[in-house]
């Protein structure tokens, strides 16, 4: 496993590692949200991605980037959905075993999409000691290799092609890339991605009032906990790690707190305006330009929409 932060060849070798499984997901645009937002909006969806959220690069850079003898024992991670799917199908594509642990809350359509690629479920409480316990557990039994959610350079470097993608796609430079935070993976590496490919661009962050972790730590120089933990953002409910929260801090400008009506009304323009289906942690980098119009007027801003892997039997709206 890589212990160095992901340079430009890492990323691009990453991508090329990947393309073949992967969805080269499209890039829409939306009158209606440029009118509200008074900026020029580039979505990335990632929404449409395989396991339908970005963590499938991530999870099969870092599955596929392992050496053979490693695999035999099977893999295991922690996550509470997109990152258990991604596991989960990257293992069922290189023919290996995965075990992984999920809190007993998770949304049911994640955890029956994690069984439907044949991966091995173990349910914890909702709590990262819990879900650690868990692991090394499974690990101490199977002999597995433990893939971090997103404390991993080979995962950082996966999540870090959506961005360049995105660049790509949007042919001029952006101004601004807006993605939302949780564990910081994505945020982390598509932070790297704007710094190697289109340094002009400046990244921000959008995070959830009722998990401000990651502002936290921004604003005070070490990993903070939340003060509190409650929002309908389920996917962004972790803090930074020591890998992801040194690249944050070094490369992203700022990052936007809104609330959960903030991520509500997103969402459901997304679902209204642009028929994407959208789940509400993927709806926060919409909910956070939407919230600063003043900062990005006139601009030309990248979105990455995250995930759509929503329990229709329960939405918002």
């Amino acid at each position: 496993m890589s212990q160095a932060v992901p340079g430009k060849e890492t990323i691009e070798a990453a991508h090329q590692l990947i393309a073949p499984y992967i969805h080269h997901t499209p890039v829409l645009t939306s009158q209606f949200l440029d009118e509200q937002s008074g900026a020029q909006l580039f979505f990335k969806c990632e929404n449409l991605q395989k396991v339908g959220a970005f963590k499938a690069r991530g999870g099969l850079n870092a599955m596929l980037s392992l050496p053979s003898e490693q695999l035999t024992n099977g893999v295991t991670t922690h996550s509470s959905g997109n990152h258990a799917q991604a596991i989960a199908f990257a293992a069922a594509k290189v023919g290996a075993k995965a075990y992984i642990v999920m809190p007993e809350n998770s949304p049911r359509v994640k955890i029956s999409a994690v069984e439907s690629y044949g991966a091995e479920i173990t349910f914890c409480v909702n709590t990262p000691e819990a879900r650690q316990t868990a692991v090394d557990e499974i690990i101490t039994r199977t002999g597995s290799a433990f893939i971090h959610p997103f404390n991993n350079y080979e995962v950082i470097a996966g999540q870090a092609t959506a961005a360049k993608e995105l660049m790509e796609q949007a042919g001029e430079p952006l101004d601004l890339l807006i993605a939302p935070v949780g564990g910081g993976g994505l945020l982390s590496g598509t932070a790297l991605a704007a710094h190697y490919f289109s340094p002009e661009t400046k990244v921000y962050a959008g995070e959830p009032e009722g998990a401000a972790d990651a502002v936290l730590s921004f604003r005070s120089d070490k990993i903070e906990k939340a003060p509190y933990v409650k929002t309908i953002a389920d996917g962004l409910l972790t803090y930074l790690g020591d890998k992801t929260f040194p690249i944050i801090k070094q490369h992203v400008s700022d990052i936007w707190l809104v609330s959960d009506e903030e991520i509500i009304a997103a969402m459901r323009y997304l679902w209204e305006r642009m028929k994407l289906v959208v789940e509400p942690s993927g709806a926060v980098a919409l909910a956070a330009v939407l919230k600063n119009r003043e900062l990005v007027k006139g601009r030309r801003v990248g979105i990455i929409l995250t995930g759509g892997n929503v329990d229709l039997g329960r939405l918002p709206f």
